[in-house]
């Protein structure tokens, strides 16, 4: 696929006009170039605490964190997304990667049933840009809504005000959204996705990272999709990977995701760092190849199977 210009970068008008270069330099990066997002997430330390890096079914490699960054390193990513203090660990060593800051987290050992989700911001605007005035290679933030939460409006409230301080300062957006709490009966309901991505849009967010959604009436989770990103508008619609899977299952849906679908990307963890680094870095390739570079799934396959390569000089 063609790369995008400078010209073609859509500025939002609240990026301040002293930022506005910064702005699009990190749009760039963070979509190397093509307006597209491949999104490694590296957050679940927090949300999902130990269980995602050790455990049966997952490579000894990923206990320890620094096979997230090697990953990074190694691989083709658009972003590398994890909580600051993660960063901060690391990003000396692997000046090299793009990073987006996850800006609230909360764990899963409270569950919907007790409380309803509330995800607290961590830190304020200014540790990040301090971050960034130190030379860390951060481009964008993250943080998570839960929608139908007794606590929706505080994350809403949040959310808002943080997008408008990071656009000011040149910086990009990602929204984790998610339906869920005691009101939400279906968190995968396609309608629910799809008011997701429009909250995602109206709140100011570059790209809003989704749950993919389960439709009951006949059709493909890639179509139901389609509703969601049409609703988003300018705001790109990137779906969450999950649990992991096959490769070939796994690229085949994003391919549909992105051709069918309308997404703008990728935001994948498990799939990735739950693998052996070797493996996790070919993955990182064949997403990239069909998220950045529009490569058909049996291309990515290969990819990932060590036949082929994939590089940025291949964007």
């Amino acid at each position: 696929m063609p790369k995008i210009t400078r010209d073609q970068v859509r500025v939002p008008a609240d990026v301040m006009p002293e930022s506005r270069e910064e702005y699009i330099d990190n749009y760039l990066k963070a979509t190397r170039g093509t307006g597209r997002l491949m999104l490694f997430a590296c957050d679940q330390k927090i949300e999902h605490l130990n269980k995602d890096f050790y455990g049966e079914g997952i490579d000894l490699a990923d206990a320890a964190p620094e096979h997230l960054f090697e990953i990074g390193r190694q691989g083709v990513c658009g972003v590398l997304a994890g909580q600051r203090g993660l960063i901060a660990q690391y990003a000396a060593d692997y000046p090299e990667i793009n990073y987006l800051v996850k800006m609230n987290s909360k764990t899963n050992l409270v569950k919907t049933s007790q409380d309803d989700p509330y995800s607290p911001q961590l830190y304020d605007l200014d540790a990040i840009l301090a971050m960034r005035e130190a030379g860390v290679n951060i481009v964008g933030l993250g943080y998570t809504i839960y929608l139908g939460s007794e606590y929706e409006s505080t994350m809403m409230a949040e959310a808002g005000e943080l997008i408008a301080q990071a656009h000011a300062n040149g910086l990009l957006v990602v929204l984790w959204i998610y339906p869920r709490g005691k009101a939400v009966t279906a968190e995968k309901d396609p309608d629910l996705i799809a008011g997701a991505a429009g909250v995602a849009l109206c709140l100011g967010a570059d790209f809003v990272k989704v749950n993919p959604p389960k439709p009951e009436d006949g059709r493909t989770p890639a179509e139901a999709l389609k509703v969601a990103s049409t609703a988003a508008g300018r705001t790109g619609l990137v779906c969450a990977g999950g649990s992991t899977v096959d490769a070939e299952t796994f690229l085949t849906q994003l391919y549909d995701q992105i051709h069918v679908g309308g997404a703008d990307g990728n935001a994948t963890g498990r799939n990735i760092h739950q693998r052996s680094l070797d493996e996790a870095v070919r993955l990182t390739k064949a997403i990239s190849a069909i998220t950045l570079a529009d490569w058909a799934v049996a291309d990515a396959l290969a990819v990932f199977n060590g036949e082929k390569d994939f590089t940025l000089a291949d964007i």
